[in-house]
């Protein structure tokens, strides 16, 4: 993104005719801007590592419009913030939101988006004078990049209570500082941060609205679109051991190159996801060579396998196929192979219920529903593991994400809210 004015930007090519029910794009365009002004990057990008100095200004920033808006706040331990309206009835909470830490140099709509999708229903509601039923919440987690620590979800996981703590505290950041070091900076420490773990008994729902951050949405040329399950991800560490020796010396026919099994392996991955699942993927993005020297064979390749799939079955078939895939390979070269699962999250799969309400608020809002499954991690796949979770795409420009290009127009980011409001407000009809 080149431009310095976030809010000029948005409004460009604003719709006026998407302000209605109490929506105010230019609100949000106002408040997407002066985040964006937190942590601003040479390229006008995003930089509010978890727990950072910036991460507690834009919190900071957001917990006034709450309060303004005249929310109940309150800030936990490990530093997640919840605005609460409560509800005219005694009924159970709606809870929406999402984070506003970012990647180094990231962009300015990944987190922030729902979390000030989530707020603007409420200021809606305020201005046209609406009480709802249930009460709504509206939630900043911390520290959901996992950018500083190398871990991701920290809030989400703290509050509910899926979080390993012995882990969790062993983590330290690029300046060497421990996690707990960095809590305490932050204004917090051990002790409160494991107090952060509450009762999800009366939350009835969960909601994020999140950017896309892939195309097909772009390809379909709609503004928003129905999370249909969110992925669950297995990360592999594969160690395939060789023989390291001399480039020159060595007949080709009495070789244990690990590097060459490997690549088989490489190759042979890209393929194994479509036997299982239309919507299942696997990467190798990392790789490490020894000795890693010019006129050495390879002697080890230590290599990482990235999968998931929306289902829970399937992605565990395609992590054993996986396996299998390795193991027939170091056979095949006489090598050995060994092979460490390092995570394995649950997807989270969304209610038909669910996809059937938001179908409906789709259609009210004129926009045809279309069904994406979410390939990354969100905070709605931690809290979806104790409640009923859902989802909202909106259109991510090029499908560009966790860069300074992120972009989503204005009038798609406004017709989430209006989507999510909708959606929320035909919960509350019970």
């Amino acid at each position: 993104m080149s431009m310095k004015n976030l809010k000029d930007e948005l409004l460009k090519d604003y719709d006026m005719s998407l302000n209605y029910n109490g929506v105010n794009g230019e609100r949000l365009a106002e408040r997407l801007d002066q985040i964006s002004r937190i942590g601003l990057t040479t390229d006008f990008g995003s930089s509010r590592l978890g727990l950072s100095d910036g991460e507690k200004q834009a919190k900071a920033l957001v917990k006034n419009w709450m309060l303004e808006a005249g929310l109940e706040v309150v800030e936990d331990g490990a530093g997640n913030v919840f605005g609460k309206l409560a509800g005219t009835l005694d009924y159970q909470t709606i809870m929406s939101g999402s984070h506003v830490d970012s990647v180094p140099n990231g962009g300015h709509f990944d987190g922030p988006l729902g979390v000030l999708s989530a707020l603007e229903v409420v200021e809606a509601w305020k201005d046209t004078n609406v009480k709802p039923s249930k009460s709504f919440e509206v939630a900043i987690f911390t520290d959901e990049e996992g950018a500083r620590f190398n871990g991701g979800f920290t809030g989400s996981g703290a509050v509910t209570g899926q979080l390993d703590y012995d882990s969790q505290f062993k983590r330290t950041d690029g300046d060497g500082k421990t996690f707990e070091q960095v809590l305490e900076e932050y204004g917090s420490n051990a002790v409160h941060f494991k107090q952060a773990k509450r009762d999800f008994s009366d939350v009835e729902l969960f909601v994020e609205v999140h950017i896309e951050q892939g195309k097909r949405l772009e390809k379909a040329n709609l503004p928003v679109g129905i999370v249909s399950g969110i992925a669950g991800p297995s990360w592999m560490e594969l160690n395939f051991y060789g023989e390291a020796g001399h480039a020159g010396n060595t007949p080709m026919d009495d070789r244990k190159d690990a590097l060459v099994a490997a690549s088989e392996f490489i190759y042979k991955v890209e393929a194994l996801p479509g036997k299982v699942s239309p919507t299942a993927v696997a990467t190798v993005g990392k790789l490490q060579v020894k000795p890693n020297g010019v006129n050495v064979i390879p002697g080890q390749v230590t290599l990482y396998v990235d999968i998931r799939d929306i289902h829970e079955e399937t992605r565990d078939q395609l992590i054993q196929l996986v396996s299998d895939t390795a193991n027939e390979i170091a056979i095949k070269h006489k090598l050995k192979v060994t092979i460490d699962e390092m995570l394995r999250i649950k997807p989270v799969p969304i209610k038909k219920e669910l996809h059937l309400k938001l179908e409906e608020t789709f259609k009210t809002n004129n926009v045809e529903p279309l069904y994406v499954p979410s390939g990354a991690g969100h905070d709605a796949m931690i809290v979806g593991n104790l409640v009923p979770a859902a989802m909202i795409f909106v259109r991510s420009k090029n499908g560009i994400s966790h860069n300074p290009k992120e972009w989503s127009s204005l009038n798609d980011c406004v017709r989430g809210v209006h989507v999510l409001k909708g959606f929320v407000e035909s919960l509350m009809e019970k």
